[in-house]
């Protein structure tokens, strides 16, 4: 007890959630060294610590991110959150015209002088969750107002989400969906929603169909390509098509219901991105079918931590921003999980805070740090009130004495 509580001197917020967030940490670092380290042999000159030092330092920095952002009042938050789209949109609308491409994709911005490249769409997630959660805390007395509340804020989503369509259409998705759910929580009427739904998936199923009719090139004909391959993965002709999803399931039944072989993976040799969107199959293939579920039940326990700060909150911004940022990490990991056992097409979304990757760590570390300034918040609060009615009652007490 002496160790919880002098570490709680230098920590707060949800103890849960750093819990979580340490089990996470373990998980990235030993699945990451297992996954890279013949590829590191490879092309690193025998190096098999390349990627894992590499991996740890970013990790470490994200956790130094936390740290630092779980102290930070969330008002200053609410206040920047408007700023930060603005500059996400901008930087979007650079990246489309000069960004770094990769398999017909401009994701990635190189910032000049440092060599350092990210992924623009990272910062505009954390954004618009930030200024979504923001209008709507403002506007609960005129929530159901169509014109003055939804529409504006859905133009915004809508653009914002169309800037990284192109080049990203599963991040695109994520976003969209988690601002819809985002609004319903914070009581958008559900008829709007379902309606905006409807005609998004109408229009994506018109662009869609256009694009196989017409064979239209670029990104229509990679997420053509991936939707064929999910539909009829039995063909032989598609094997070269499908070797990512058919490694990713060899590893998920070499690993079996309980095993416990940390570093003895097979497929981490054949299945590409095995340290970064494939490193499902590899924790199920070095830790069975449990250690899956052991990760499936670290973001589900996540997802309901934050719904304990919603119940707790008597503010509607950090309850929003909270469950906002939380769904978006979830609903991210388990895309992630659901491609790896073909219950999706493959999507390029990574296992958050797992897998191995910069930007996408430190902005998920920086959700992470606003989710505990949030809880923080709460907590320092309550202890405030409970200070209160300790005081107030050792006064009357003292006064019938």
């Amino acid at each position: 007890m002496n160790f919880i509580n002098n570490i709680r001197k230098y920590i707060k917020g949800d103890l849960i959630i750093w819990i979580v967030l340490l089990f996470l940490f373990i998980f990235s670092i030993l699945i990451v060294y297992s996954s890279s380290s013949s590829l590191a042999y490879r092309y690193q000159n025998g190096n098999t610590l390349y990627y894992f030092l590499k991996h740890t330092s970013i990790l470490v920095i994200g956790l130094l991110i936390i740290y630092f952002l779980h102290k930070v009042p969330y008002i200053v938050f609410s206040k920047l959150s408007f700023i930060l789209l603005v500059i996400s949109i901008v930087l979007l609308i650079f990246t489309l015209a000069l960004g770094l491409s990769v398999n017909q994709a401009a994701r990635w911005l190189k910032i000049p002088g440092l060599g350092i490249t990210f992924q623009t769409s990272d910062l505009a997630k954390l954004s618009l969750i930030l200024y979504v959660s923001r209008v709507l805390s403002i506007h609960q007395n005129e929530i159901k107002d169509f014109k003055k509340v939804f529409l504006p804020l859905l133009i915004i989503v809508g653009f914002t989400c169309l800037l990284i369509f192109p080049a990203n259409f599963s991040t695109s998705a994520l976003l969209f969906i988690t601002c819809m759910l985002l609004m319903f929580i914070g009581r958008i009427p559900f008829k709007y929603i379902f309606f905006t739904l409807t005609i998004a998936l109408m229009l994506f199923g018109i662009f869609l169909s256009l694009s196989f009719a017409f064979k239209w090139e670029g990104r229509w004909e990679t997420w053509r390509n991936r939707i064929k391959n999910f539909v009829v993965p039995s063909e032989k002709e598609n094997y070269e098509e499908n070797y990512h999803v058919i490694q990713a399931k060899i590893a998920i039944v070499n690993g079996g219901i309980i095993k416990l072989r940390p570093g003895k993976s097979v497929q981490k040799n054949f299945l590409p991105n095995s340290f970064n969107d494939s490193i499902f199959p590899i924790i199920i293939e070095e830790y069975g079918f449990i250690g899956g579920a052991f990760i499936m039940f670290l973001y589900l326990f996540l997802l309901f931590r934050a719904g304990v700060i919603l119940r707790k909150s008597d503010r509607a911004f950090p309850a929003l921003v909270a469950i906002g940022l939380t769904l978006l990490i979830v609903i991210q990991a388990f895309i992630n999980m659901a491609v790896a056992v073909n219950i999706l097409p493959v999507t390029g979304q990574p296992l958050p805070f797992i897998s191995m990757g910069g930007t996408s760590i430190l902005f998920t570390s920086i959700a992470f740090g606003i989710i505990l300034s949030v809880s923080r918040s709460i907590e320092e609060k309550s202890d405030k009130i409970n200070t209160e009615k300790e005081e107030n009652y050792n006064e009357e007490n003292d006064e019938e004495q």
